[in-house]
């Protein structure tokens, strides 16, 4: 979907930039000069388009998302239920400053913080999954 739309902005933009007059004669087109500085004026103003238009859909959104979760690993404790990257389900036993130690079924693992994807129960309270 993202894609098409930036296809879209990038179609019209080419058109725009490259539409001429049809009702001109093709003498009077030709006469015609572009100035250079209304050019790259353009170029940039579509440069700087495109970058605002990608920060608002991509950027931003995953700076949110990161935020989110550096809250979440700060907040969390020994009980509470995760889910890993690589989809481990455990209970934390501790916590250390990069790593935390899980249960999972009969075993016990130690991985880093930034392994954990999301929090599935908050000690014994369940937690709102937006998925």
């Amino acid at each position: 979907m993202m894609m098409r739309f930036f296809a879209l902005i990038l179609l019209l933009a080419q058109q725009s930039l490259m539409a001429a007059d049809p009702t001109a004669p093709a003498a009077k087109a030709q006469q015609m000069v572009q100035d250079p500085v209304g050019g790259a004026i353009k170029s940039f103003g579509l440069m700087a388009l495109f970058l605002v238009v990608m920060w608002l859909f991509i950027l931003a959104p995953q700076r949110k998302k990161t935020k989110e979760l550096e809250a979440t690993l700060k907040a969390l404790k020994a009980g509470d239920k995760v889910v890993t990257n690589s989809g481990i389900l455990g209970v934390v036993l501790s916590i250390k400053d990069k790593t935390l130690s899980i249960r999972s079924a009969e075993s016990k693992l130690e991985v880093l913080k930034s392994s954990v994807l999301e929090v599935i129960e908050r000690s014994g309270e369940p937690s709102e999954s937006k998925s």
